[in-house]
């Protein structure tokens, strides 16, 4: 059985295309490359941010909708009853995102950063708001269940919408203050995120749907998902890229003129992807749910949605503020972080001899 389980993986790993064998190298010179521009080219930023969807950069809407699209149309919408059907996944995902990953936010932005009430407001923004885009580009890379990714990443979206203003209150007004902590009197906008998550979820899961729907209708499902979909699917890697790039450009300055703030950002956002990762992994496995299934629960808890969170940050502190910087560092840390997890998800996969059904 191991030996089985390993050619597999090797065979994976010989399928893969020069883009994804080398991801890690694409990201960090993206990463650099944007704030390089950010840094040395100041009118960049003007040109970046001259136009607006709500408080996103258009560059930046364009590449959350080239990375999405190209995996939402993969997803094999047909065969969702296995997932649906799935209660137990669905608990530990709601459990994971909204109750633990939101507490251990609020408590690690707390340990480490008792002294900066911005940075510390910033971090339990940023963990208040589960991700909804860029998780299932690493759920993909680990080879995860595409249509549990795709269903769990929905229901999240409801829950931003229903819950994000109402925790916010909870987490930066009320429990501080049973805590005996400093609070802080919050307002966010139900409408400002609706938005947000309509535009960045919603377009992309509906150009999804009705293009493998039509597809296969047109052409079989054998061509789709064997001819089109390979075809397409580089795409959201580009987006991904293209999508780094910007943000950094928009904040290369402010992220390379404060590093000693970055640097105490970074440490409990570093922390957090760990912990989480770590036992919604540990949830899935134990709870017997197959890899597929294990790795897509692990990312969906581990990530968060730092395009909400700069907006909130913004909408509320100001551009300035540091609540904004604390979300602007934040695709700074994930990116590598969730990477570098994608290659732990597959070692143990392999290590623990992981059915992959």
């Amino acid at each position: 059985m191991t030996t089985k389980t390993h050619i597999s993986d090797e065979q994976v790993i010989e399928k893969l295309s020069f883009l994804d064998r080398f991801l890690p190298v694409w990201i960090v010179i993206a990463m650099f490359g944007g704030l390089l521009i950010g840094r040395y080219i100041p009118d960049a930023q003007t040109w970046l941010d001259a136009v607006k969807l709500g408080q996103t950069s258009l560059p930046i809407a364009f590449g959350l909708l080239l990375m999405m699209y190209p995996v939402l149309a993969k997803v094999r919408y047909e065969d969702m009853s296995h997932v649906t059907g799935d209660r137990k996944l669905l608990w530990l995902s709601l459990v994971l995102n909204w109750l633990i990953g939101p507490l251990l936010m609020f408590t690690l932005a707390w340990i480490f950063l008792p002294d900066q009430p911005a940075f510390r407001t910033g971090l339990i923004v940023i963990g208040l708001a589960r991700c909804i885009a860029m998780v299932l580009i690493w759920n993909d890379l680990a080879c995860g269940d595409r249509e549990a990714g795709a269903l769990l990443v929905a229901i999240n979206s409801v829950f931003q919408i229903l819950a994000y203003a109402l925790l916010g209150w909870f987490y930066l007004a009320v429990l501080p203050g049973w805590l005996g902590l400093d609070t802080q009197d919050v307002a966010f906008s139900t409408w400002e995120i609706t938005k947000a998550v309509l535009f960045f979820l919603g377009v992309p899961l509906a150009l999804g749907f009705f293009t493998r729907k039509i597809g296969i209708k047109a052409k079989g499902r054998d061509w789709y998902d064997n001819t089109f979909a390979p075809k397409i699917g580089p795409f959201a890697l580009y987006g991904l890229l293209f999508t780094i790039v910007v943000m950094f450009a928009l904040q290369g300055d402010a992220i390379t003129s404060d590093l000693g703030s970055v640097a105490r950002i970074a440490i409990p956002m570093l922390v957090y992807f760990a912990i989480m990762w770590s036992i919604a992994f540990a949830l899935g496995y134990k709870s017997r749910l197959g890899y597929p299934k294990t790795a897509t629960l692990a990312f969906t808890a581990a990530g968060n949605n730092f395009e909400l969170a700069i907006a909130v940050s913004i909408g509320v502190w100001g551009i300035t503020s540091g609540q904004a910087l604390a979300g602007v560092v934040g695709p700074l840390i994930e990116v590598p972080a969730l990477v570098a997890l994608v290659y732990v998800s597959l070692w143990l996969r392999r290590k623990l001899n992981y059915s992959k059904h």
